[in-house]
């Protein structure tokens, strides 16, 4: 399962995010645009995907990813309880929410 090291190595390990403080939390973003945010206190992130990814997502785990619980979840942000998911499926689900603000970005091959 992944831990705090884990989720913000693997965030940063996407091209050109940067981490920056964001109303009290720790925001992950690229080109000042969010795609991620992380609650320490709570051992939860809060990624951005589309809404229609939303929940074929949430249907992987549903007890580790949920939609937020207000507005902001029908706009497609979606908590991760990121202690509960495996690094690579954490990865994954990272470079969604990275794609929902650089759609044309391409990864590299593995």
């Amino acid at each position: 399962m992944s831990s705090l090291h884990d989720f913000k190595s693997l965030a940063l390990s996407l091209d050109g995010a940067k981490e920056q403080i964001h109303h009290d939390k720790i925001a992950f973003t690229y080109r000042s645009k969010i795609f991620a945010t992380l609650n320490e206190k709570e051992s939860r992130s809060t990624l951005k995907f589309l809404p229609e990814e939303q929940g074929m997502l949430c249907k992987v785990h549903p007890t580790a990813i949920f939609p937020v619980p207000n507005k902001w979840g029908t706009y497609g942000w979606t908590h991760v309880l990121y202690q509960e998911i495996k690094p690579e499926i954490l990865l994954e689900l990272l470079k969604t929410a990275y794609l929902s603000v650089r759609p044309n970005y391409s990864f590299p091959e593995e």
